[in-house]
């Protein structure tokens, strides 16, 4: 299998990262624009007065910079020791799935237990990935 195939799934994440990271200003002027929010709301961060569709993309986006770089770190390490095949592939893909559903589900209708559902789910693709990264390696 072609190495490099691993680095499809986590520079389409990084790309959705972005797209996700877009939405923060879009919404913050958005409303600053609409007189919904003032430039102080924002002096530390989002404060109480920030409406949730307002700071929801920067909670999305803090999603997508805490536990991906794991997700990150893994498929590099798959690559570099030469162990990418055809589950480690796979479940890339499915963690890549599964973080875009997370955050559609946050941008949306935000349902916690749906949300915290694809969540866990993606991190024991991350823990999987791992998994199948020392069991090639150990052999």
């Amino acid at each position: 299998m072609k190495q490099t195939l691993i680095f499809w799934p986590t520079l389409a994440l990084i790309a959705w990262t972005f797209l996700v990271l877009v939405q923060v200003p879009i919404r913050r002027f958005g409303a600053f624009f609409a007189g919904r929010v003032e430039a102080a709301d924002f002096r530390f961060g989002e404060s109480d007065c920030v409406p949730a569709d307002v700071s929801l993309p920067n909670r999305v986006f803090m999603n997508l910079v805490e536990v991906p770089p794991l997700f990150y770190v893994v498929c590099i390490l798959h690559f570099v020791t030469n162990q990418v095949g055809a589950l480690a592939l796979g479940l890339a893909w499915v963690y890549f799935t599964l973080r875009i559903v997370h955050s559609l589900i946050y941008l949306s209708y935000n349902h916690v237990v749906h949300r915290f559902a694809v969540f866990a789910a993606s991190n024991l693709v991350v823990l999987a990935l791992v998994i199948n990264l020392g069991v090639t390696l150990a052999r």
